[in-house]
């Protein structure tokens, strides 16, 4: 099953990277990289790796537990599957927040940014597929 079809409680295909857009009040939040060096400073959506035979929520849910100390639920795709080194690949998913105040656990620093904020934010160069897609959503 490719990346594209997977649904949020199938297992993710091997090399599946999640990134978790949360959205509230009409802006996402956005996390500051620390590392590796050629991305320190520039902005992303929060997320990591899925393990092997974790489903995409599930990731989802523990990746954003980790990073911002904060409980999500969902996983809505949004946009295209980015390709990553290694065959690799990044999806960015709409979830929920359910509890918590997102902290910068594994960041620098998070922010909340609108739709127009987002053209102008440093994104890392993968996030950037999403802004089109980022900005319909922040819009409804």
């Amino acid at each position: 099953m490719s990346a594209s079809t997977s649904s949020a409680s199938t297992p993710a295909p091997d090399g599946h990277v999640v990134a978790g857009a949360v959205i509230r009040d009409g802006r996402v939040l956005l996390a500051q990289r620390t590392r590796p060096v050629d991305l320190a400073g520039l902005w992303e959506l929060p997320g990591g790796k899925a393990e092997p035979g974790e489903s995409v929520e599930a990731a989802l849910v523990r990746e954003l537990r980790e990073e911002l100390g904060v409980e999500v639920r969902g996983a809505e795709r949004l946009g295209v599957a980015v390709p990553l080194a290694g065959g690799r690949e990044l999806c960015a998913y709409r979830v929920e927040l359910v509890s918590g105040d997102p902290e910068p656990l594994d960041h620098a620093a998070l922010r909340w940014v609108d739709a127009d904020e987002l053209g102008e934010v440093d994104l890392v160069p993968a996030d950037r597929a999403w802004i089109p897609d980022l900005r319909e959503h922040l819009r409804r």
